[in-house]
C-alpha cells in the first residue's frame, strides 16, 4: 500500500483491576473495530497488514492482550490448572472451578473500550476471542454495533471434539527455550491449518520469534482454558444477541470444528455463515481478501 497508515504503539492502560496492553491501527477519528484473539494468543496474532487492509477499509482497527496473554496482566497468583482434571470432573457431570470465567475477560474488554473513549464499535473475535465477543454483544448490546466470531462455537455439550493431535498441540507445555519454542510453533500450526492451505514455516518461524520476545505463559493459556471450560455454554445467551452477526469457519478445523460455526449462527437469531473450504483453525494470508470483504460488508450492513 502506498499510504502510510497510521499505527500507535503499544500502550499500557489500567482496567478492571488489572492492566491491558493495546494498540491501533487506522485513522483516529475511523469508525472502531475491536479484534479479540484465541486461547493464549497474542494481539500481534493480528498479523499487522491483516489489520492494514482492514484500516484501508475505513476503520480505526483495536487489537490488545487478552490477560494472562502477551504482555497484559499474568495471573501468576492463580497457580495452574490441571485441565485433565477439569475434564474428567466435567465428564462426571460436575461443575468446575477457574480462577476466572469468560466474563471476566468480557468486563475487562468493556474496560478496555471505556478508558479508550469508545462508546460503540464492530467487534471481530477468534476462537476463545469469539466466545469473548459472542458474550459481548449479548451482555452488552449498546456497545456491540456488529459481531462476528470466527472459528467459535457456542460452548454447549455435545459438538464435536478437537481432533487428537490438535488437543494435544493445544494442551502441550509451551518451550521456554527459542529454538525449541520455534520448532514447537511450526509443528503446531502445521497441524492446526486446513489441506487447502499449508503452514508457511519461514514467515511462522519469523512470527513466533516474535511472540517469544512479548512473553509466552503456558500456565496463562491453561488459566483461560479453565475459564472456557468452566463458564459452560452460551447457547441460551447467544438468544439476545440483536446486532448483525457474521459467523466465519474453516470447513477442515480440527481444533473447533466446522459443527461449532454451525452451532452458532443457528443460535443467534438472522446471523450469515460463511464458511471457507479448506481452512483450518487459522487464517492464513491467502483468505485474508476474502475474510476482510466480508468483515468490512458486514460492518456497514
Amino acid at each position: 500500500m502506498s499510504e502510510v497508515i497510521p499505527h500507535t504503539p503499544p500502550t499500557r492502560v489500567a482496567v478492571n483491576g488489572i492492566e491491558i496492553v493495546y494498540d491501533t491501527i487506522g485513522e483516529p477519528d475511523a469508525p472502531p473495530i475491536l479484534l479479540i484473539m484465541g486461547l493464549g494468543a497474542q494481539m500481534i496474532d493480528w498479523r499487522d497488514e491483516f489489520c492494514a487492509l482492514l484500516a484501508a477499509r475505513g476503520f480505526r482497527v483495536i487489537r490488545f492482550d487478552n490477560r494472562d496473554a502477551g504482555q497484559s496482566t499474568i495471573f501468576e497468583h492463580a497457580g495452574h490448572p490441571r485441565i485433565d482434571e477439569m475434564l474428567a470432573a466435567l465428564g462426571r457431570g460436575e461443575k468446575v472451578e477457574a480462577p476466572y470465567l469468560l466474563t471476566d475477560l468480557v468486563a475487562d474488554t468493556v474496560g478496555l473500550l471505556d478508558a479508550l473513549g469508545v462508546e460503540k464499535t464492530h467487534v471481530v473475535g477468534l476462537s476463545m476471542g469469539g466466545a469473548i465477543a459472542q458474550l459481548l454483544a449479548a451482555r452488552h448490546p449498546e456497545r456491540v454495533l456488529t459481531l462476528t466470531s470466527i472459528m467459535s462455537n457456542t460452548g454447549e455439550p455435545g459438538l464435536p471434539a478437537s481432533s487428537p493431535e490438535a488437543w494435544s498441540c493445544l494442551t502441550a507445555p509451551l518451550e521456554t527455550e527459542l529454538g525449541p519454542f520455534l520448532d514447537q510453533y511450526v509443528y503446531k500450526w502445521g497441524v492446526y491449518c486446513g489441506p487447502k492451505y499449508p503452514f508457511d514455516a519461514t514467515a511462522g518461524r519469523q512470527h513466533a520469534a516474535r511472540v517469544f520476545e512479548r512473553g509466552v505463559h503456558s500456565a496463562g493459556r491453561d488459566r483461560q482454558m479453565a475459564a472456557i471450560l468452566a463458564s459452560g455454554s452460551r447457547r441460551e445467551a447467544l438468544a439476545a444477541v440483536s446486532c448483525p452477526t457474521l459467523v466465519i469457519h474453516g470447513e477442515s478445523d480440527p481444533v473447533v470444528r466446522i459443527e461449532g460455526g454451525r452451532a452458532t449462527a443457528r443460535a443467534i437469531a438472522g446471523a450469515e455463515l460463511l464458511t471457507i473450504e479448506g481452512m483450518g483453525h487459522d487464517l492464513p494470508k491467502a483468505v485474508w481478501p476474502e475474510v476482510v470483504d466480508a468483515i468490512a460488508r458486514h460492518a456497514r450492513r
